[in-house]
């Protein structure tokens, strides 16, 4: 199944993909029907029979998960992007977070903060989480696992260099692209540990390009990990990493100035296509 959250007036509501509609599936957002026990068999159930349905042309998708409890977000998980990046292999995931406030939807605008000059990109496949966990192993991990959707880390390196802790450049307001849909894992080759490639390019040219396959640590690898630390609710997010092709790691450096196109796509999952604004003045308006 691929399923979203859509703004329809005002309001958002979960939807499945069906052919060339968007079937409601009587909830106000992914959040809310993943919160459900039995999500699955009510997403399935749902038909244009006996549902609202709205157009896939056109439709304004929100965040996949507009309030997650948390969003944990994975550093150096692809060796290109480490090597490139001037670091060791790393013996456990890094780990940093987001905030629900960083998230938009997959055609929302970008909006580049006045504070950075260093504004980069990061295409990242993201696990969402679809059962309460704690401490999950083997099965539990994989069980807990609703789907995939695509996230683009946009960064702040100036901010996340200024310390050893990174949070700083990754938590900006309205900076973090995720959608348009949650696909589920029987859809994708590789189910839980999918092999997908992933692609980001910026005004048409390319930047980044590989294959989830290169994970120094799974998507079930991350589910074990995490949930050992903090409890996963339904809903949560985990951003998995980025492979090589990063701005900051280029020679000349390469930076979002506003104005840009940037595509973020994964094979199976979707696209997001968002552009670059600036923020202009602390009253909040936005010029290209």
């Amino acid at each position: 199944m691929k399923l979203a959250t859509l703004r329809i007036g005002g309001t958002t509501r979960a939807v499945r993909l069906d052919g060339d509609v968007l079937v409601d599936l009587g909830v106000p957002d992914l959040g809310a029907l993943l919160a459900e026990e039995g999500w699955a068999g009510r997403a399935a159930a749902a038909t244009p029979a006996d549902a609202a349905t709205y157009p896939v042309d056109g439709a304004d998708f929100a965040p996949v998960v507009p309030a997650p409890s948390k969003v944990v977000c994975v550093g150096l998980n692809y060796r290109n992007h480490i090597q490139e990046m001037g670091r060791d292999l790393p013996e456990h995931p890094t780990l940093f977070a987001k905030f629900a406030d960083a998230l938009i939807g997959a055609g929302d605008d970008i909006v580049r903060p006045a504070e950075t000059d260093r504004f980069d990109w990061e295409v990242e496949l993201a696990a969402v989480i679809g059962a309460p966990a704690r401490r999950a192993r083997g099965a539990d991990a994989e069980r807990a696992i609703a789907g995939f959707t695509v996230l683009n880390d946009i960064t702040c390196r100036d901010w996340q260099f200024r310390t050893r802790e990174w949070l700083q450049g990754k938590m900006w307001d309205s900076t973090t692209p995720v959608g348009p849909y949650l696909v589920t894992p029987d859809e994708l080759p590789g189910g839980v540990r999918p092999a997908l490639d992933v692609r980001l390019t910026v005004d048409g040219e390319e930047m980044q390009s590989d294959s989830t396959g290169d994970l120094l640590f799974d998507p079930v690898d991350l589910v074990e990990y995490v949930s050992t630390i903090v409890r996963l609710n339904p809903g949560d997010i985990i951003a998995t990493g980025t492979p090589g092709g990063v701005g900051h790691a280029r020679k000349p450096e390469r930076y979002l100035l506003g104005g840009e196109t940037v595509v973020t796509e994964i094979e199976g999952i979707g696209r997001l296509e968002n552009r670059v604004v600036k923020e202009a003045g602390e009253n909040g308006e936005r010029a290209s």
